[in-house]
């Protein structure tokens, strides 16, 4: 599964009633705590096979879809 699709896959478990745009920004809708932060880096470090690094914790590498899948494709060459 790409990316993209696997992350708002993932996403979409979480903000159930709400179409969760590529370019939202999930911090400032309020729909992350840092416990669901953690659950995210898990995520992506254990679905998507890319290994986060402490310099890595940035908010915005993770703030919208567009931004994770940036981080993704970066992280990844």
């Amino acid at each position: 599964m790409p990316p993209r699709d696997a992350i708002r896959a993932f996403l979409s478990r979480f903000f159930r009633g709400h179409t969760l745009l590529d370019d939202e920004d999930i911090f400032a809708l309020g729909f992350v705590n840092s416990l669901f932060a953690m659950k995210l880096v898990s995520f992506i470090e254990a679905e998507l096979g890319v290994r986060v690094e402490q310099e890595d914790l940035d908010i915005a590498n993770f703030r919208t879809v567009d931004a994770m899948v940036a981080f993704v494709e970066r992280r990844r060459g």
